[in-house]
């Protein structure tokens, strides 16, 4: 079962039973290796060729898990470096909360957003209630876009820097928004902001993952042609290390702060077994980072996640842009095509 569910996500299916299991994958992994290290403990009790092929199998998924998720591990290699001096007006810190819409605990969810003093902050599943809840961070935040919506996918964005060019686009669902916009930094340089907020592929939902694909590749097409620096954020509703946030990475050109520095689980709050890396913040070669942390929870479903990056002229040097092959963009385009 184990072996099954591991290799289940090769297939590139839409479909919720294939996308699922992309998930758990570090749960899996922990969990091949405590049965693998049974099996050769107990091997005496099996028959020798059952016990071997058994043994193979889980050492083989142990292996591909392990190349799947280590990535994000403090072991590998930062695919976003650090700031060596910080430069004060070229920075830019972001925070992103899911804040669960049932959840009424307003008066947390604004002492945690704002604990930080970020310059910007995206509240999503945020109905008219809680627009009406977090007012008071106009007083500080003067640029803003609300769209609220009683269907889990309304956005708030909260802005203590000017924002031009903004816009709340349906881009593949007409109930489902991303807003776009400009941010100016204190140095004066601009930086795209693009927040997303796709649905997910559960059953009770939206069976596939077809819409959700489809609009993060537009978004990531959206990224990569625009010419100024660009970041990315909010609940992606998929996980860091599967293959379309991958393919997003690539077809965008944007860099992942995770990667080499750990897991940042935003997602389930409440069952500390069963959590994923849903919350994201991307960000073009243009940036480095300050720091990067996962909030408390506030009531919500979901950890929001705390991003601080510096722009820098030299960094599109020092870092590695994702590129995609020939192969990734026919996939991209072909999922742009795809209809639900």
């Amino acid at each position: 079962m184990l072996v099954s569910m591991s290799v289940i996500p090769l297939v590139r299916n839409d479909y919720w039973v294939f996308r699922v299991f992309e998930y758990p994958r570090f749960q899996k992994l922990i969990l091949a290796i405590i049965i693998f290290a049974g099996l050769i403990y107990t091997t005496k009790d099996f028959k020798m060729a059952e016990a071997l092929l058994i043994i193979f199998l889980l050492g083989a998924t142990v292996c591909y898990l392990f190349y799947q998720t280590f990535p994000f591990m403090q072991i590998a290699k930062k695919q976003v470096l650090r700031v060596n001096t910080e430069i004060p007006n070229q920075q830019l810190t972001l925070v992103t909360a899911n804040v669960y819409q049932d959840n009424r605990d307003a008066a947390s969810t604004l002492t945690i957003v704002t604990s930080n003093k970020p310059d910007l902050i995206l509240l999503l599943e945020a109905d008219t209630w809680w627009m009406n809840a977090v007012s008071e961070l106009k007083s500080e935040y003067r640029y803003c876009v609300e769209e609220p919506l009683s269907n889990t996918y309304g956005m708030l964005l909260y802005s203590r820097l000017p924002l031009s060019e903004c816009a709340v686009k349906f881009l593949v669902e007409d109930d489902i928004p991303s807003i776009h916009a400009v941010v100016e930094l204190p140095s004066g340089q601009l930086v795209q902001l693009y927040c997303v907020h796709p649905a997910p592929p559960v059953p009770d939902e939206n069976p596939r993952s077809t819409e959700r694909d489809k609009e993060l590749l537009m978004i990531a097409k959206l990224a990569r042609n625009n010419k100024l620096p660009v970041i990315v954020m909010g609940d992606l509703n998929d996980v860091a290390w599967s293959y379309t946030t991958e393919l997003f990475s690539k077809i965008s050109g944007l860099l992942d702060p995770r990667k080499g520095r750990g897991f940042y689980n935003t997602f389930h709050a409440r069952y500390p077994m069963l959590r994923f890396p849903l919350d994201h913040i991307f960000c073009s070669v243009h940036f480095k980072l300050v720091q990067m942390n996962r909030l408390p929870a506030g009531g919500s479903d979901h950890f929001p996640m705390y991003a601080k990056f510096q722009y820098e002229k030299d960094a599109v040097i020092e870092q590695h842009e994702p590129q995609p092959d020939e192969k990734d963009v026919d996939l991209a385009d072909e999922k742009i095509k795809k209809t639900g």
